[in-house]
């Protein structure tokens, strides 16, 4: 049989010694081989970690040690995937995303996330938010996202474009150093009563590889505040806060209290679907509106606002 000379083989990487810079200095090892590494499945770079192959200053180390700048790591030769093209994101998807930014600076990039998009690919998605920003130019050399945001959630989402303003996010992040306010409408008439849902979240994947998140005792510590911010004959628009950030969060908390987002095809009932429906609801009626944050660099307060897209303020006009 023939062979096809224009097929493009796997790499073979000799072994690199890589010093560690401002960059990746207070980076976690198997993070820093992850993205070093583009291309080779985890399990791959675990396994070679756990034989003592990877180096740090000669010395054998763990996945979860810490890197400092100077510090030198020893990485093992790989056998890489082929380098082509890459998936690049069409026009229209570049046009959107451009239109989306709503702040940027040397440290930090903010976009209105539309509904719809990833904020990463996988699971049968090549290009999200992450890799079409990145394919783009967008941010420059380096650019990450400092949280998430769930694929129907719209609004907004920050990105650090240097290490060390990432690693001052996700700390302002975990130590409640943010403040996240959300949009959403929810079935049904919601008590004036409950304010504050503390429910523990445990995330399951069920055996369609679907990932579900439920209420359960051994989860993970997750507080929701709700506030009415207008009352309808069939809906309740609120605006929630979250002290913590956890999978599915309002979506499940607002089920718990009986009246789940509309759109949410989730954790909805038949019936709740059905007044998404006649409402004229066609996705997640979740918006991430307003993101307050200390700036990485100065310390000052930073406030970023999401307006809501033009398909849900028409949903609100059509209630009103």
């Amino acid at each position: 049989m023939p062979i096809d000379m224009d097929v493009p083989k796997p790499e073979q990487t000799g072994v690199q010694n890589v010093e560690i810079d401002a960059s990746s200095d207070g980076q976690r090892l198997d993070n820093f081989l992850i993205k070093q590494l583009k291309g080779v499945p985890k399990t791959f770079i675990y396994r070679k970690l756990r034989k003592g192959e990877v180096r740090v200053n000669s010395k054998r180390a763990k996945p979860m040690q810490k890197l400092k700048m100077g510090d030198m790591v020893r990485i093992p030769p790989v056998r890489l995937a082929p380098k082509g093209e890459g998936e690049k994101p069409g026009e229209g998807l570049q046009k959107l995303l451009q239109d989306s930014i709503i702040f940027e600076d040397d440290y930090l990039l903010a976009i209105n996330k539309p509904s719809g998009l990833a904020v990463h690919g996988g699971s049968g998605l090549k290009l999200g938010v992450i890799e079409s920003l990145r394919a783009m130019g967008v941010g420059g050399k380096y650019l990450e996202l400092a949280h998430r945001l769930d694929r129907e959630t719209s609004g907004c989402l920050l990105l650090a474009k240097k290490r060390s303003a990432l690693v001052e996010l996700h700390k302002a992040l975990r130590e409640g150093g943010a403040e996240k306010t959300y949009q959403a409408l929810v079935a049904g008439k919601w008590s004036r009563r409950v304010k504050t849902i503390d429910a523990p979240l445990q995330k399951n994947t069920v055996s369609s590889g679907e990932r579900m998140v439920k209420v359960q005792e051994s989860g993970k510590a997750s507080v929701t505040h709700f506030a009415i911010a207008s009352e309808f004959k069939q809906a309740t628009l609120l605006n929630v806060k979250i002290d913590t950030g956890r999978t599915h969060q309002i979506r499940v908390h607002a089920q718990l209290a009986g009246h789940p987002v509309l759109g949410d095809d989730k954790y909805s009932s038949r019936e709740d679907l059905a007044l998404a429906k006649s409402l004229g609801i066609k996705r997640l009626f979740l918006h991430a509106q307003r993101l307050r944050i200390r700036h990485p660099e100065s310390g000052q307060w930073l406030e970023l606002n999401s307006p809501l897209p033009e398909d849900l303020e028409n949903i609100l006009k059509r209630l009103k």
